[in-house]
Formats: structure tokens, C-alpha cells, sequence
């Protein structure tokens, strides 16, 4: 049987980029640098259960808190989540994956990994799949003086916001038939300076298997991008105007309260015969140095 279905390319580019207002600073490395390598191949006729998992939670200065974060301090809690299971057929899957906990200078991240694979039922047999990256970083009200180096102008010392941001990025694959699968993902949860900005990235793409010869892909596809971005304004016990001086009337401190929301979602399904189905999601959140 043949299908009609071809899910197009969709894209998803999202940055939180800032002046003077709240965006994610990320916590520095610790002193002892872990770095691991997993590297799988499968080539196999028959049941097949393969999973990755990884939990990643650090921050600075200090210890990891148990309560309210002190000022200063951020914390970054990273999740990744890889599994594929068959009850038979053939597969063919190439999978690496690569942590390095150093502090990550822009377009450089502490996790990638890549997976590319092949799968032919045999006998009625079908594959089912799932993929998760979660980046959470949050952090309390800091001096500026102290994060950021030659961004700010202001000679008073100004105060970065508090900021609470969680991104995700998902796919999931049902009774899959026929299909050729590739994704890659990265995650940046490190760094030294606070005008490196935290990142996220993620792609997948579905096509036929060349050798199956009916030019479609054959099972189910979804994928989930979702985020939520919560951001105050203010800092410490005063208010400062935009000019940088402090504001002439005096209020209560706002640095726990929220001055900004950005909560979104992103969702594909396709069930069917695929001809191409690619999706791909980036974000960052950091500061950006005013002129």
C-alpha cells in the first residue's frame, strides 16, 4: 500500500536576547573537568532495547541549594533521554554521544549527540522511540560588576534580574514500520562569563528506507518544542532609573517578582506513509552588550 502524506519542513528559532533587562547567566564550571563518550553501532535481526540517560544539575557559588537561591547564584538542571525499543525486524543504528562539563564559549556546548538509524519490520514486528533534551536555568538578582565584563556603561554597578527559563525539546516514535531516522542535539549549561548565553539545539529528520522501495517512511512521528520564561526587572533593595541613577522614590524591592512571561509550545504528529518530515529548534537566552 501506498500513502499520500508529506509533512513538510517546519523551523523554530527562538532567542532571548537583552539589553539591560533579566536573561539567563549561566553557572561556571566546577575545578575537576569530567568528559565521557558513548558510542554505540547496531546492526541486528531481532528485539532490540537501547537506552541513554543522563541528569546534569550544577551551580554557583556555593553549593547546590535546597531552597531560595542566594544573590548571585544560578543553577542549571539538564536532562537528556534516549530510548528505542523493537520486538524484531532489521536494524542498523549509528549513535554517539558526548559530554564535557568545561565552561562552553558560544557555539561550543557540554552535550551533542547524534543518532542515525535504519528499520525494516520483519513478521509484523514495529519500533517505537523516544527522544528528550531539558534545559532549566535559574538564577537571583546579581551585580552586574560581577557577571558581565564590558557590557555595561553604568558606573553605580548595576543589578541583573532574577530569571526561572525552562526549555524541552521531544520526539516520539510509534509502531514504525519502515523508516530512516537521523536527529542531533546540543545543550549549553556552562560558562564562565554571563554574556555566554545558555543554548539549546535540536533537529530530526524522517525519510523512506532506500531499500524498502515503496518511497515512503511508514509508522508514526510526533515532536514537542516547548518552553516556559519567567523574568523579573528589578534588584537588591533599590530602584534605579534607566539612566542608571538610583530612582528618587523608594520602593519595595522587586527581584522576586514577575515582569515578563513567554510560555509556548510547538507540536507534530504525522501518521501515515512519510515522504520527508524534518523539524529543527534552536534557542539561546544571554545578554547582549549595549552600544
Amino acid at each position: 500500500m501506498k500513502f499520500g502524506y508529506i509533512a513538510t519542513i517546519a523551523l523554530i528559532a527562538l532567542v532571548a536576547i537583552v539589553g539591560f533587562a533579566s536573561a539567563d547567566r549561566l553557572p561556571n564550571a566546577t575545578p575537576e573537568n569530567q568528559l565521557f563518550s558513548i558510542d554505540t553501532v547496531i546492526d541486528a535481526t531481532g528485539a532490540v532495547d537501547d537506552k541513554s540517560t543522563m541528569s546534569w544539575v550544577i551551580s554557583n557559588p556555593g553549593a547546590t541549594p535546597t531552597g531560595i537561591l542566594e544573590k548571585g547564584q544560578s543553577i542549571a538542571d539538564v536532562t537528556f533521554k534516549d530510548a528505542i525499543l523493537t520486538n524484531g525486524g532489521k536494524i542498523a543504528e549509528n549513535k554517539n554521544f558526548d559530554f564535557n562539563s568545561q565552561n562552553q564559549l558560544k557555539g561550543l556546548y557540554n552535550i551533542e549527540s547524534q543518532k542515525v538509524l535504519t528499520y525494516a519490520s520483519t513478521e509484523g514486528a514495529h519500533m517505537v522511540g523516544e527522544e528528550e533534551y531539558t534545559l532549566s536555568v535559574a538564577g537571583n538578582y546579581a551585580d552586574a560588576d560581577d557577571n558581565i565584563r564590558c557590557v555595561f556603561s553604568t558606573n553605580h554597578g548595576g543589578i541583573l534580574p532574577a530569571f526561572c527559563n525552562i526549555v524541552s525539546a521531544k520526539s516520539s516514535l510509534v509502531n514504525v514500520n519502515s523508516a530512516q531516522i537521523s536527529t542531533k542535539g546540543q545543550i549549553r549549561a556552562v560558562a564562565e562569563t554571563a554574556d555566554v548565553p545558555a543554548g539549546l539545539n535540536y533537529q530530526i529528520a524522517v525519510t523512506p528506507d532506500a531499500n524498502s522501495g515503496s518511497g515512503f517512511a511508514e509508522g508514526s512521528v510526533k515532536t514537542v518544542f516547548a518552553g516556559s520564561i519567567m523574568e523579573a526587572r528589578d534588584g537588591g533593595d533599590t530602584n534605579y532609573n534607566y539612566d542608571g541613577s538610583a530612582a528618587s522614590d523608594y520602593k519595595t524591592a522587586t527581584w522576586n517578582k514577575t515582569a515578563a512571561t513567554n510560555t509556548w509550545k510547538d507540536t507534530t504528529e504525522v501518521t501515515g506513509g512519510i515522504k520527508t518530515l524534518q523539524k529543527a529548534f534552536a534557542y539561546q537566552s544571554g545578554f547582549q552588550k549595549l552600544s
